[in-house]
């Protein structure tokens, strides 16, 4: 099942995205250390928000992968499909013939006689934009945090060379 395979490597990722962003926090102490590294509280919002985003995806692919054993669950009671049943429209609910599952996005896909279909509410509807929102704040902060290292090391090279262009008296 690849869902449960993806929530472990789902965490392990998270894992070393909190150590990066906690190891970029520790290295700030205050002091004449911290003067040398620009960025690197923006470099520690990346690393928790991906981390956030890592652990949000995964929950949320275990909750597709619940779905799909518990519709690949047969015996008494199986029909319709667990997670494709519907507490407001049994009629659409007895017409559920199969079920598809989509990774980007989670989703959970219940398919109709018809051809149409709905969207399970196994995941919940928020879970897709959070890992969204999350994803673009580390992808963010991590280029916003290149950036505050390249304009400091810019300013430093040009006061550098001010500095050699000037005659000793």
């Amino acid at each position: 099942m690849p869902f449960l395979l993806l929530a472990l490597v789902g965490v392990v990722t998270a894992v070393a995205l909190v150590g990066h962003g906690a190891q970029t926090l520790a290295r700030r102490a205050p002091g004449p250390a911290a003067a040398g590294r620009p960025g690197a509280g923006l470099r520690a919002l990346a690393g928790f928000a991906g981390a956030a985003a890592v652990v949000l995806y995964a929950w949320g692919a275990l909750c597709v992968a619940g779905a799909v054993m518990s519709a690949e669950d047969g015996g008494a009671g199986s029909s319709p499909m667990p997670p494709c049943r519907t507490a407001g429209n049994p009629e659409l609910s007895a017409r559920v013939v199969d079920y598809s599952v989509s990774y980007p996005p989670l989703r959970f896909r219940c398919e109709t006689s018809d051809g149409d279909g709905y969207a399970s509410d196994e995941v919940p509807g928020w879970v897709n934009p959070a890992v969204a929102a999350l994803a673009l704040a580390a992808v963010g902060g991590a280029v916003a945090a290149g950036y505050a290292n390249g304009a400091c090391r810019a300013s430093s090279s040009r006061s550098q060379v001010s500095k050699s262009e000037r005659p000793d008296s």
